[in-house]
């Protein structure tokens, strides 16, 4: 029994280590995107894909998903910053948040059924109705 829990809290410590997939509909003539390139999608900055698609940013907003770990990761921001920042932006009209999803199934679902969607889900959740067009870690560079 010791060793079962022990092998469930690796498993667990190395699932919230996995890397992060940004992706998009296969459909929206975007193969690859820069770490620039997605945090200003994400931010608000750009309001359109590479491709000229208007974007349709989606995020996680499960308490125990990738959210703050992804905003951490791509925009060095804590997220109480990127909800103050989204707040500032909202209550001025200047923009919308992302659209926002309650799972990773319903962020896969959202991107494969909008051709300008743009998500992020744990590497391991990604299937072919996505296509993967940057990825995230600790580790990544700048």
């Amino acid at each position: 029994m010791r060793r079962l829990l022990l092998a469930l809290a690796l498993g667990a410590a190395l699932r919230g280590q996995e890397p992060l997939a940004v992706i998009v509909n296969p459909e929206s003539g975007v193969s690859r995107l820069s770490r620039t390139e997605a945090t200003n999608l994400f931010m608000g900055r750009t309001r359109r894909l590479p491709s000229g698609l208007v974007a349709l940013p989606v995020e996680q907003i499960h308490p125990e998903g990738p959210r703050a770990r992804f905003y951490e990761i791509l925009a060095n921001l804590p997220l109480p910053q990127v909800r103050a920042f989204w707040a500032r932006l909202y209550f001025s009209g200047q923009a919308q948040p992302p659209r926002q999803t309650l799972s990773a199934e319903e962020t896969l679902q959202v991107v494969a059924m909008n051709r300008g969607a743009i998500g992020f889900v744990e590497r391991s959740r990604v299937d072919r109705r996505v296509r993967t067009v940057l990825l995230l870690s600790e580790r990544a560079e700048p």
